[in-house]
C-alpha cells in the first residue's frame, strides 16, 4: 500500500512538472508573437488593404503558431513574417477566386515612399514575397502582362506594344496570369539574380514612376528584346 501511494505521488509530480514545463512554453510562444504582432499586422495591411481583413491573417497566424513544433524553428520572427505573407497573399488569391476586384492593385499597395525604415525593411520582405509568387507561378509572358496592368495600370495597347502581342493577346495574358494566380500554381524554379533584378525595378518604378527599366526588363525575360538593352 505505502508502495502504490509513493507510485501516486511520483505520478502527481510528474504530471505538476508536465503542466508548468507546457505552461511555460505557451507563455513563451505568448510573449515572441505579442512581440512580433505590430510588424504583423503591418505588413497583411500592407498586403490586402484593410484592417478587418488583416487582423483575420494574424489569428490565423497565430493559431498556426500554436500548432507549430517551436523547438526546431530557429527564427521566430522569420517564420511569423512568412506565414503572415502567404495567407495574405492566399486571402487576395480567395478574392480572385470569387471573381472580387480589389480597389488598387495590391503590389502596389506594398510600396510607401514615407515609411520608416523599419517599415522600408517589411515592405521588402513582403514585395520580395510577392515577386517570388509571380514568378513561381506564371510564364514571363503573362507575369510582364500582369504586373505591367495590375501593378501600374498599363493600357492593353501600350502593353501590346512592349511584348509584341495584339491587344487581344495582351489582355487573354492577363486573365491566364489570373487563373493561374488563383489556382496557386507554384511549380517554376527562380533564378535568385532574376528575382533580385524584377525586385529592384519594381521598387524603382513603384517609388519614383519612372517604369521604362521594369518594362525592359519584364519584355527581355519575356523574349520580346534582347539582353542587355
Amino acid at each position: 500500500m505505502n508502495i502504490y501511494l509513493v507510485d501516486v505521488e511520483r505520478g502527481r509530480e510528474t504530471s505538476s512538472t508536465a503542466v508548468r514545463s507546457a505552461t511555460g512554453e505557451l507563455d513563451r510562444a505568448t510573449s515572441v508573437f505579442i512581440d512580433a504582432r505590430p510588424g504583423l499586422l503591418r505588413i497583411a495591411r500592407q498586403i490586402l488593404g484593410n484592417t478587418s481583413d488583416a487582423e483575420d491573417v494574424i489569428q490565423e497566424t497565430w493559431l498556426r503558431w500554436l500548432g507549430t513544433d517551436r523547438t526546431v524553428v530557429g527564427s521566430p520572427s522569420a517564420l511569423l513574417r512568412t506565414t503572415t505573407v502567404r495567407l495574405a497573399i492566399n486571402v487576395v488569391q480567395s478574392a480572385w477566386r470569387r471573381r472580387e476586384s480589389c480597389s488598387s492593385p495590391w503590389l502596389l499597395d506594398l510600396v510607401d515612399g514615407h515609411a520608416s525604415p523599419e517599415a522600408v525593411a517589411e515592405q521588402q520582405d513582403a514585395v520580395e514575397r510577392a515577386v517570388l509568387l509571380l514568378m513561381e507561378t506564371l510564364t514571363p509572358t503573362q507575369r510582364a502582362a500582369y504586373l505591367l496592368r495590375e501593378g501600374f495600370g498599363h493600357p492593353y495597347v501600350r502593353i501590346s506594344e512592349l511584348l509584341g502581342l495584339s491587344v487581344a493577346n495582351a489582355r487573354q495574358q492577363v486573365s491566364r496570369a489570373q487563373q493561374r494566380l488563383a489556382a496557386d500554381r507554384r511549380r517554376q524554379p527562380v533564378d535568385s539574380v532574376a528575382h533580385r533584378r524584377l525586385v529592384q525595378a519594381f521598387f524603382g518604378a513603384a517609388r519614383s514612376g519612372d517604369v521604362e527599366r521594369l518594362e525592359r526588363i519584364l519584355a527581355t525575360d519575356a523574349g520580346r528584346l534582347p539582353a542587355g538593352r
